[in-house]
């Protein structure tokens, strides 16, 4: 029922504190050199997550340019950021870890290292 809906208390407010955040629904759509990376990066989080998730690993800590700190992905996390990425043109919005153990996670370089190990092991076997 529409009753039971919460109505924005704030709509059609010029002082509305969430007009600070823009329009989340205009999204710019990727370019194609963007997607492709996307891409890419989503069958990386694949490999590495077949190879490292065995040896206890939860996920990739990726260094965030914006605040300067650490952020603890998951690796559903990081599948479901990369495909609303792919599709939409911007990341989900999402809770961070909450007090993760950072010996749980590991860099990228760290998993493309890691990955490239395999592979060359499995080639010279």
């Amino acid at each position: 029922m529409l009753e039971d809906v919460p109505q924005d208390p704030f709509a059609d407010d010029p002082n509305d504190p969430s007009s600070a955040l823009g329009d989340l629904d205009d999204a710019e759509p990727l370019t194609a050199a963007e997607r492709d990376e996307a891409i890419t990066d989503l069958a990386d989080v694949e490999v590495f997550r077949s190879l490292l998730e065995p040896q206890g690993v939860l996920g990739l800590v990726l260094d965030c340019p914006e605040c300067s700190e650490q952020h603890f992905f998951d690796w559903e996390l990081l599948r479901g950021n990369l495909r609303q990425m792919i599709e939409n043109g911007q990341p989900q919005v999402h809770e961070p870890a909450f007090h993760p153990d950072p010996s749980n996670y590991v860099s990228w370089e760290y998993a493309r290292g890691y990955v490239d190990g395999v592979i060359d092991t499995e080639e010279r076997h």
